[in-house]
């Protein structure tokens, strides 16, 4: 059965993996709004405080189809459907970083364009520890199923999709979308996307608790 945990307890339980031999990797997913990218960036925060250089950020949605792959399957408008990833180029590259003896270069999602730029960040050697952050890292379907060999820990971010509905609404406003753009922007697909995260994903191994009410991801 899940544990429930704070950030802290999170910090926690992510310093406890080092004790382990080789390289560790910790899988963070949730619904589109769940605050992923935030909660990964003050988990990286915390650990670079306290041990410099051991943790590096690895994110999903550096893995889109771009929007030209996209046209061609007809799947442009749900772009951030579970279909819409290059999950196998994920996969080779969780591979290729598991030894640990290369400087990997991976992919990054730029919002602002709405892209994927290749070999954005580099991830070096000394980080011992893998911080994966996006929506279907623990989906229980195929292809997704075949990462869960490949992390070492998993978190599952649960917030109540009334509240997924205001912060993705928060974000679209950002993006300054018009009312129309953001309905079908939320019931097209960011909704129905965290409907399938919160029903199709295995059960992880901790649940996070935001303590901070209404605490909002970055736009970004």
């Amino acid at each position: 059965m899940a544990r429930t945990v704070d950030m802290e307890g999170l910090r926690t339980e992510a310093l406890a993996l080092l004790d382990r031999p080789g390289r560790q990797f910790i899988a963070i997913a949730g619904a589109p709004g769940s605050g992923k990218s935030t909660t990964v960036e003050q988990l990286f925060e915390a650990l670079e405080a306290s041990h410099p250089g051991v943790a590096a950020i690895l994110p999903m949605d550096g893995f889109h189809y771009d929007d030209a792959v996209l046209h061609a399957m007809n799947r442009r408008p749900w772009k951030g459907a579970p279909d819409t990833f290059d999950v196998g180029g994920l996969a080779s590259v969780l591979d290729r970083l598991k030894p640990g003896r290369e400087v990997v270069a991976v992919p990054v999602f730029d919002r602002e364009l709405e892209i994927s730029r290749g070999s954005a960040r580099l991830i070096g050697t000394e980080a011992r520890l893998i911080l994966c952050e996006g929506n279907y890292l623990l989906l229980n379907r195929a292809p997704w199923d075949s990462l869960a060999g490949r992390f070492d820990l998993d978190v599952m971010i649960d917030v109540p999709e009334e509240e997924l509905a205001r912060r993705l609404r928060r974000r679209w406003v950002h993006y300054k979308l018009n009312e129309e753009e953001i309905r079908a922007k939320l019931e097209d697909n960011d909704l129905p996307n965290g409907r399938t995260v919160r029903a199709e994903s295995r059960e992880p191994d901790l649940v996070l608790i935001q303590t901070r009410a209404g605490q909002d991801p970055r736009p970004s």
